[in-house]
């Protein structure tokens, strides 16, 4: 009786061993993950400075030395998480300030809901938290959709939150699901997607598994899908809109993505990351030490399909389906069992912890190195006129994004930063009816853009020599008459047209011009079938 006490105490104190490691693994993981917003003024995320441009001139809109280009538009429609949260906290600190706050609360909101959801499905902490520590700087959070980023931690509350209150009266249920549909309508509509798919496919393994009546189910899924119609008929009577009517398939990327996934600057770190990671599940669910549960099962296959299914680009939002995959990375651990040995787990902890580590090594190299880049990008605002307009061009062929380096990516957007230190316009900026709310004002409405990438240097000198397609965008079509200065991003190359532009500043990755806008250059052996965007 005294050896099995002592082994029983043995193994209760290799236990508590074993917990107080992975709790600070875990704590470690975090802190780190968080340290890179800390450490970089401005984070290296491509999205991230169009972003950080708009809540400058929602910051200053109506007040003295506002942009004039822009002005606010407020209307019933999603997307604005950040847009109704930074300009408020930026009365107490400054916008890039905000703006870091608002990155850092949404990463928050992905860990914190991943374990909220994982202790209500098992009552206790696994796998979920380090998962999403994982998943922290993949593709789409790296890219900067800090929207998406935020709604999907608020979903992953809102499952937690709904699963809690499954077996509750229905108007219990209604009351708690209404806040949440509220929420994410206004955070992220794509967000509000995952959370009705996965509500909804945990409400159809509810059915099956209980033999549940179709009725019964019928009134489960309508007080579900109540508060979302209702918002979206608000919406349409009040005029507002979700994103634009742009959808695109591109069937080729849906066996690519799940290998780029991991990483948004390198795609040699993300495929063998995943690779590693995809070994890992592999051994451990062949060994018995990682168990799927049925309704876990139902929600993988049930995403399996949207994955399929889905377009790349849904109502205007790119990389829909990739979005997919960060979703059911981030729901499907907290309905995943793990037991294993004690050698096992550590081996999984330090797999998963290297993955985590060097994915976000090559986020803060990245990032560090940008800094003078980006330093330098809002010195040279100092050359531009107050007021002026801004176009953006590549001194490359502009591929958008650029997957033979995605390093390069982080720059596109950083000319927009001229809307806020310089009051200028720029196409560029995100001012989508329907995603962002603000408006371009009528002075240069033909000039504006929905989302486009920097133009080709080849495009805009084939445009100079007066060669015009119709296939050429409106807001170029003129541009050595429409404006003032061009930033031509990528390694600096010899002036292309020195009739046309002055150079003012070159820098490592973008030279600043002044366009004359009396010369024109002339050049009949460019043909107009030479343009392309694409």
């Amino acid at each position: 009786m005294s050896v099995l006490s002592n082994h029983l105490v043995k193994n209760d104190e290799q236990c508590s061993s074993d917990k107080a490691v992975v709790l600070i693994v875990f704590a470690f993981l975090v802190c780190a993950s968080f340290s890179a917003v800390l450490l970089t003024p401005i984070p290296a995320m491509v999205d991230y400075l169009n972003h950080l441009a708009r809540m400058y001139v929602l910051a200053s809109d109506g007040m003295p030395g506002a942009n004039p280009y822009y002005h606010a538009a407020w209307a019933l429609y999603p997307n604005l998480s950040m847009d109704l949260l930074v300009p408020q906290l930026a009365r107490a600190f400054n916008v890039d300030t905000a703006s870091r706050i608002f990155l850092l609360l949404s990463q928050g909101l992905v860990i914190s809901g991943a374990l909220a959801l994982e202790r209500i499905v098992k009552g206790r902490f696994e796998i979920a938290g380090f998962v999403a520590v994982m998943f922290l700087y993949s593709l789409p959070f790296s890219w900067g959709f800090l929207n998406f980023e935020f709604g999907v931690g608020l979903s992953l509350w809102g499952i937690a939150f709904m699963l809690l209150v499954m077996e509750l009266p229905w108007l219990v249920r209604l009351s708690v699901n209404a806040v949440f549909v509220s929420m994410l309508f206004a955070a992220h509509f794509f967000a509000l997607g995952i959370y009705g798919a996965t509500l909804g496919i945990c409400e159809l393994w509810r059915a099956w598994d209980r033999n549940a009546p179709h009725s019964e189910t019928a009134f489960r899924l309508a007080l579900l899908a109540v508060p979302a119609l209702a918002l979206l008929g608000a919406m349409q009577l009040t005029g507002g809109t979700i994103g634009f009517a742009e959808t695109d398939w591109f069937f080729t990327f849906k066996l690519l993505w799940p290998f780029r996934i991991m990483s948004g600057y390198s795609m040699t770190s993300a495929a063998t990351s995943m690779v590693v990671l995809t070994g890992v599940i592999y051994i451990a669910a062949k060994h018995g030490y990682l168990q799927l549960e049925t309704r876990g099962l139902w929600i993988a296959i049930g995403f399996a399909l949207l994955y399929i299914a889905i377009p790349s680009r849904l109502f205007g939002s790119a990389f829909a389906d990739l979005r997919i995959l960060v979703a059911a990375a981030l729901v499907l651990p907290a309905f995943c069992t793990l037991a294993m040995p004690r050698r096992a787990l550590r081996a999984m902890l330090a797999a998963t912890s290297t993955i985590t580590l060097v994915n976000l090594a090559i986020v803060l190299t990245v990032w560090l190195s940008y800094r003078a880049d980006y330093a330098a990008m809002i010195d040279s605002f100092h050359q531009l006129k107050a007021g002026s307009t801004v176009l953006v061009g590549a001194s490359g062929d502009g591929d958008d994004p650029p997957f033979h380096d995605l390093t390069e990516y982080p720059m596109y957007h950083a000319p927009t930063l001229a809307a806020a230190y310089a009051n200028a316009f720029v196409p560029n900026l995100f001012a989508v009816v329907g995603e962002q709310p603000i408006q371009v004002r009528p002075a240069v409405r033909r000039l504006a853009v929905r989302i486009v990438g920097p133009v080709p240097v080849a495009v805009l000198t084939a445009i100079a020599t007066g060669n015009t397609a119709p296939e050429v965008p409106q807001f170029i079509r003129s541009w050595t008459q429409d404006y003032d200065y061009l930033y031509l991003l990528g390694p600096p190359i010899a002036n292309p047209m020195p009739k046309l532009l002055e150079t003012l500043v070159t820098s490592r990755r973008f030279v600043l011009y002044r366009i004359h806008r009396a010369h024109q250059i002339a050049d009949p052996s460019l043909e107009p079938s030479y343009f392309s965007l694409n």
